[in-house]
């Protein structure tokens, strides 16, 4: 089990690592190429995707299919609902106070809650992100604690790390244009992956303790990167295309390709 959790820990922490490259952006550029963004924000929602199908929702199935009482489908079902729900919800949130920040008069106060609530999204969109790793490694029980299970948790957190490069400079870069400076608004950025080690450390904990929700946190996982990956990645991906219009869209389909290829021929 202290495997597992060093494994997890350690997954996590190369995730946040990739949110810190992501934010120190800004100590290097204005501002960072827009096409590449756009291709690796690309290329981690088809990694995203498959990954939720070929190493979360399968695997839960499959777990729900060897437990008794409830149906595999029910469990499957509910799991992924709730975890895009959960995601929905945490977004909810963050645009209601928003919302509500942005009918102030604008002065420094207001400019101080828009600074926390853009750090606090990007913290959100986190939790279910380490999560999902933590879960991934849990499922390694000490009969699928081989290379090939290894390797499969390894590519859900590659793919999440990914798809953090863009959301760290997503809070550093407004921080800079917000007047901060680069140490500052680099700090900042980093800061919203602290919580994916913590997250992904109580995840692999969760599962490791009460396996019988191993199924349902597997599905919830898929939910919520399904939902990063649908509602968030692609739509971004696909702003400023004019030039490579299909730019952007090949990573999509080369990331799914080679999640899908790791996926089936590390079993």
């Amino acid at each position: 089990m202290s495997r597992l959790v060093l494994l997890a820990f350690l997954a996590t922490l190369g995730t946040w690592l990739v949110t810190a490259l992501g934010a120190a952006t800004v100590l290097f550029f204005k501002s960072p190429n827009k096409k590449i963004m756009n291709l690796m924000l690309g290329f981690a929602a088809g990694v995203m995707i498959a990954a939720s199908f070929w190493s979360l929702l399968q695997p839960a199935i499959q777990r729900a299919e060897a437990q008794p009482g409830l149906p595999a489908w029910f469990v499957a079902t509910s799991g992924f609902l709730f975890g895009a729900v959960f995601m929905w919800g945490s977004d909810k949130i963050v645009s209601l106070t928003r919302r509500n920040v942005d009918r102030g008069g604008g002065g420094e106060p207001d400019r101080l809650n828009r600074i926390i609530l853009l750090v606090l999204s990007i913290t959100l969109h986190n939790i279910p992100e380490g999560l999902a790793v933590g879960v991934a490694f849990g499922a390694l029980n000490a009969e699928n604690l081989t290379t090939e299970g290894i390797m499969g948790a390894i590519t859900i957190a590659v793919g999440i790390g990914l798809q953090n490069f863009p959301e760290g400079a997503a809070v550093s870069v407004p921080l800079r244009r917000e007047g901060y400076s680069r140490q500052k608004s680099f700090l900042l950025g980093q800061a919203s992956g602290m919580v994916e080690p913590i997250a992904g450390v109580l995840g692999v904990l969760l599962v490791v303790y009460v396996e019988a929700i191993l199924p349902y946190a597997l599905s919830f996982a898929a939910g919520a990167m399904i939902l990063v990956a649908v509602h968030e990645l692609i739509p971004e991906c696909q702003k400023d295309q004019t030039e490579l219009p299909y730019f952007a869209t090949m990573g999509i389909v080369v990331g799914f390709a080679v999640m899908m290829l790791l996926d089936v021929m590390l079993g």
